[in-house]
């Protein structure tokens, strides 16, 4: 008798769940049967999309333009806005031909991946790590290698860091400032050290600056490419409106690359998705062209929160909270509170440490496993001050009731 063969295929079976939303997911059905849940999970603006976006979208929808299909690759319009974008942002001169529009960021990440790796090709991926990252390595059939970092050196990796584990079968190097968990952002000598090491040993950057415009204290995201010798020649930018617009449900997202690039990935997309929708691309068009006064105010108020929440956090005895620079997350060490009694319930991880906080302060946290470092906390503070201030307080009183 033969042996029977799997329902589903080994290459899907292996890729994890991801934590963040499965945490979100988890805390919205909660409250939705009627428990008082702060989730401090998902990486979303509270705020409304901008309503000169959603106007823009509500007059493509009666366009009959947009009814119909467009270039897989992205409406001419909105790469041209992109590479104008590129140039007033980012510094850096592109033509349309440098760009193609996905289905969001995760989208354009998997299509950076799978155009570049060949099965066995090694990423350096810098921990804490966004948890998509090392399951869109694996599915384009490279092998994630894991660079760790440290809270004393800002989460942030050196050249030395990445050539102890470089190998002949190291391809690509993942940067990505502002971070996400940790809020990290490298400053132009660590951009350019990033860079010129990775143009020594010939590999290519994958740049996610998804989070460019959420840096604060006077912080600036620069861009690898404006570091890099080669110019875009090895480098794929990804990026997208969602975290800069609170665009997260419209799922529009770009590649920046060398044109050989661009037309690879192209192809890949016309035989995966075909055009992104129209509509959302007219809404693009309108957040990168248009007024950029709400994305100002919606920094502001990241952050107001941003030093809130370090501040809280840094009161709870046993926590330890840098003030990140950019993003919207802080990423706090929580080890002390590891093995306490909580109510006689002891974790033994911060994994568990994160459901005993759920199951009796109703308020949820992604724990650090889910980004390679166990021992942290992950709050989004893209929430608002009211359930900020709430969540963290049932928190801090959860703490002090524990026990050795």
């Amino acid at each position: 008798m033969s042996e029977q063969r799997a329902r589903i295929s080994r290459r899907i079976s292996s890729v994890a769940e991801s934590a963040t939303l499965a945490i979100d997911a988890k805390a919205k059905a909660l409250k939705a049967s009627g428990v008082d849940v702060i989730g401090f999970g998902a990486g979303e603006p509270d705020f409304p999309t901008p309503t000169n976006i959603v106007e823009a979208a509500a007059k493509a929808c009666a366009d009959p333009r947009n009814h119909r299909y467009t270039p897989a690759a992205g409406l001419p319009e909105l790469r041209e806005a992109i590479a104008a974008k590129t140039k007033r942002d980012s510094g850096y001169e592109i033509t349309a031909g440098n760009t193609v529009v996905t289905n969001g960021g995760k989208h354009a990440i998997y299509n950076a991946f799978a155009t570049i790796l060949d099965p066995g090709d090694e990423v350096l991926i810098p921990e804490p790590y966004w948890t998509t990252y090392p399951e869109a390595v694996k599915l384009a059939g490279g092998v994630p290698v894991f660079v760790p970092s440290t809270l004393e050196g800002g989460f942030k990796v050196t050249p030395a860091d990445l050539d102890r584990y470089r190998t002949g079968r190291t391809k690509m190097a993942l940067f990505v400032s502002p971070s996400n968990p940790s809020g990290a952002v490298y400053n132009e000598d660590e951009t350019r050290n990033f860079a010129e090491f990775c143009a020594t040993n010939d590999l290519w950057i994958m740049s996610d600056e998804i989070y460019e415009h959420l840096t604060y204290d006077g912080e600036v995201a620069h861009s690898v490419v404006n570091y890099d010798p080669r110019g875009l020649e090895n480098i794929i930018v990804v990026n997208g409106v969602a975290k800069t617009y609170a665009m997260t449900g419209w799922r529009v997202g770009w590649i920046v690359a060398a044109k050989d690039v661009i037309a690879a990935a192209a192809n890949l997309q016309s035989q995966q998705t075909s055009n992104v929708s129209n509509i959302p691309q007219r809404a693009t068009i309108e957040a990168l062209n248009g007024d950029q006064g709400a994305v100002a105010t919606m920094r502001s108020a990241f952050d107001r929160r941003r030093q809130t929440i370090t501040k809280l956090l840094n009161e709870i005895e046993g926590v330890k909270c840098p003030l990140p620079k950019g993003a919207f997350y802080v990423y706090p060490d929580v080890t002390s509170l590891v093995g306490r009694s909580f109510n006689g319930v002891r974790p033994a991880n911060t994994s568990q440490l994160a459901e005993v906080i759920l199951d009796q302060a109703k308020v949820a946290v992604v724990p650090g496993e889910a980004f390679g470092t166990p021992g942290y906390f992950r709050f989004s503070y893209a929430l608002s001050d009211t359930d900020l201030e709430e969540g963290i307080s049932r928190i801090a009183k959860l703490v002090s009731e524990s026990s050795e």
